[in-house]
């Protein structure tokens, strides 16, 4: 596995991921670790609006 891939703190829960060949073109645009998590992401920020 190789080392130093860039990594990021996924908008919804939080947790860290790294850098996958399937984002390659668009890693600036990756937001969520997971399609669940992108699928989870109105509830989200529906939540945050209500505090």
């Amino acid at each position: 596995m190789p080392a130093n891939l860039p990594s990021k703190i996924c908008e919804v829960c939080g947790l860290s991921f790294n850098w996958r060949k399937k984002w390659k073109k668009n890693w600036d645009d990756v937001k969520y670790c997971s399609e669940k998590c992108r699928k989870n992401k109105k509830s989200i920020s529906s939540d945050a609006q209500k505090i």
